[in-house]
């Protein structure tokens, strides 16, 4: 059966969530955390995106679908390759301009909609457990349920999710995240043929019209390219950071050990730093940029 294209790259992402406003339905249905069944989108349409503050080492790595439904509540979808701490900052913002965005000048306040982020991480967040969905709201303190609704955050680690026997509520979801993490390596060493995993997976129309988008027969031989460039983008990002990372822990580590166990841990760790911090500025990031992927700002 012929090759599928990996959603999670911009071309095909954009290509299945960005131009089938039934199939981003679906999926957002399925995904995000809506408390009763009334709550969910009959029907919606796209946004224009917005001009907003990238991560410079990101650039091309980040892919985001802006949409709007019947009652005017808006959503953000985001598909993030790579873990760096600005990613957290970069989500609030684009919900947060866009629930402040919806008033014009002299409008009452009670016209503002709820805005709803939901962020797909091709990565894991660091040291955050076992679990891959996270539902952010505002709560009292003391009272978590006393809840403030409009704004809305939604990260789902996809390296984590390994749910294999969904009840039927769950059953789409676990369709499209399976759609999402394996598609692009159905048919490899380790992983179900491509047949094997379309028959696992296409439990509802929109699915497997998504599937169908995804067949590598349906891009041109230029979207092709532009697919081909976008991992490598993603290959060449996560390298840089990974490789500052080690390089500077293991000098760190060295130093350490000649000045002594205790004080030499702490110098090592601030060595490792340094290190890592020169070697991304030295690639074309900004300082203040550098530390807030490093976490040190």
């Amino acid at each position: 059966m012929e090759r599928l294209l990996d959603p999670r790259s911009d071309v095909v992402f954009k290509r299945i969530f960005g131009e089938h406003p039934e199939i981003l339905r679906s999926f957002l249905n399925a995904l995000l955390p809506f408390d009763h069944p009334e709550e969910e989108i009959e029907s919606l349409e796209y946004l224009p995106p917005e001009q907003v503050p990238s991560l410079p080492l990101f650039k091309n790595t980040i892919v985001d679908v802006r949409c709007q439904d019947r009652l005017g509540r808006q959503f953000i979808v985001e598909m993030q390759m790579n873990w760096t701490n600005a990613f957290l900052q970069r989500v609030l913002f684009n919900a947060s301009k866009a629930y402040v965005r919806q008033l014009e000048k002299g409008d009452e306040y009670e016209l503002l909609k709820p805005v709803i982020g939901l962020s797909l991480l091709n990565d894991k967040f660091p040291g955050d457990g076992a679990d891959s969905y996270h539902h952010y709201r505002l709560v009292k303190v003391g009272d978590t349920g006393q809840i403030i609704r409009d704004l809305q955050l939604v990260f789902v680690e996809l390296p984590k999710y390994q749910e294999s026997r969904p009840g039927e509520a769950r059953l789409l979801r676990w369709a499209w995240l399976r759609f999402l993490r394996e598609a692009g390596d159905a048919g490899t060493a380790g992983h179900p043929s491509t047949e094997e995993l379309v028959n696992e997976i296409a439990v509802s129309g929109e699915v497997r019209r998504a599937i169908e988008i995804a067949r590598e027969s349906a891009f041109t031989p230029g979207e092709l390219e532009t697919y081909d460039r976008f991992w490598d983008a993603v290959r060449r990002e996560r390298t840089l950071i990974s490789g500052s990372r080690k390089e500077g822990l293991q000098e760190g580590i060295q130093e350490g050990i000649r000045i002594g166990e205790e004080r030499g841990i702490r110098i090592g760790e601030q060595r490792a730093l340094d290190l890592a911090l020169s070697r991304l500025i030295a690639s074309g990031i900004s300082e203040p940029e550098a530390r807030r992927l490093l976490g040190t700002d």
